[in-house]
């Protein structure tokens, strides 16, 4: 594949196999590799060492970070995040005598969701829209929309906003504001909490589309 496609940039360290789809203003950086068969959309950015295996799907503005390899099964929708060196993976039970290449497990990477550095998750679950997984943290099971993942292995701890904010205790009325966004939050059924000002699927508002104050900035303010 042309290292100066007129539609991505590929860097001249990577490679892109024949096969493979790539979206419009799509980065590929230094070693990277997507192999034939995988999907990419648009305005993705893979960082250094990143392994795209063949058959995955990724959507558009999705961010992955240095020494990624995202294997075949991996459904990744738009706008997700995967962070420095976490890992993903295809079989539950590997073992090198055993020839497991039909049997690979389905893991989902709904909307919006963020995976920390240095995080574990386990194959064939799906990560809710904008599920929040801590650095380090080793996810064995399915998690709702917007839940915070800690641990290991993982457990909610509470809520995270659109914005990457843990949501605050609900007011009288149940509901949760994040601190940047304004938006509300409801825990509209048991563990199912939804945003009562977007809807998921719609995207930010160019307003608020990008950060002004640091995660810190925002805490210190919670905290006075």
């Amino acid at each position: 594949m042309p290292q100066n496609h007129k539609d991505y940039f590929v860097h001249e360290s990577a490679y892109v196999d024949e096969g493979a789809e790539i979206g419009q203003d799509t980065k590929i950086w230094h070693f990277a590799h997507v192999m034939s068969g995988a999907t990419i959309g648009q305005r993705c950015i893979l960082g250094q060492n990143v392994m795209v295996a063949g058959g995955v799907t990724i959507g558009s503005n999705v961010k992955i970070q240095n020494n990624v390899a995202i294997y075949s099964g991996t459904i990744v929708a738009d706008d997700v995040f995967l962070g420095p060196s976490c890992v993903l993976t295809n079989v539950t039970n590997p073992r090198s005598q055993v020839v497991r290449r039909s049997l690979y497990e389905k893991t989902v990477f709904r909307r919006g969701a963020t995976v920390g550095a240095n995080a574990t998750i386990v194959c064939g679950i799906v990560l809710g829209r904008y599920t929040f997984v801590a650095a380090g943290a080793v996810v064995t099971a399915s998690t709702p929309d917007y839940a915070l993942m800690v641990g290991v292995p993982a457990r909610r701890v509470g809520w995270m906003s659109r914005h990457g904010h843990k949501l605050p205790p609900p007011d009288p009325d149940g509901v949760m504001v994040c601190p940047e966004s304004g938006y509300r939050y409801k825990e509209v059924a048991p563990g199912q909490v939804r945003c009562l000002d977007l809807d998921e699927d719609a995207p930010l508002p160019a307003e608020l589309a990008a950060g002004h104050k640091t995660y810190d900035e925002f805490k210190e303010a919670a905290d006075r």
